[in-house]
């Protein structure tokens, strides 16, 4: 069963010797940090942890599945996520 936001907050909160809501406001200011970053077009390098950037997706041509109709799908941005050296060894491991 994957984790959610509040089971993650309680088990940092748990390893640290912070409050659930220290940890709750640190992920937010994560995540806010990572949106305002790659909405801006940098690049977020955390070392053995992860990488985040923004990549463009070209346009091109999709089908409605309904009725089977081509529609053009527009250009657009994404986000790739590469897992760093440490996450890879422990989910290796």
């Amino acid at each position: 069963m994957p984790l959610n936001r509040s089971d993650v907050v309680t088990a940092v909160a748990d390893l640290s010797s912070l409050t659930t809501s220290q940890v709750d406001s640190a992920l937010t200011a994560l995540q806010e940090l990572l949106a305002k970053s790659l909405a801006d077009g940098e690049a977020v390098k955390i070392p053995g942890f992860f990488n985040a950037e923004r990549t463009e997706r070209s346009a091109r041509t999709g089908r409605n599945p309904r009725t089977g109709e081509e529609l053009q799908i527009p250009a657009g941005y994404t986000v790739k996520l590469t897992a760093g050296s440490a996450l890879k060894k422990a989910v290796s491991s």
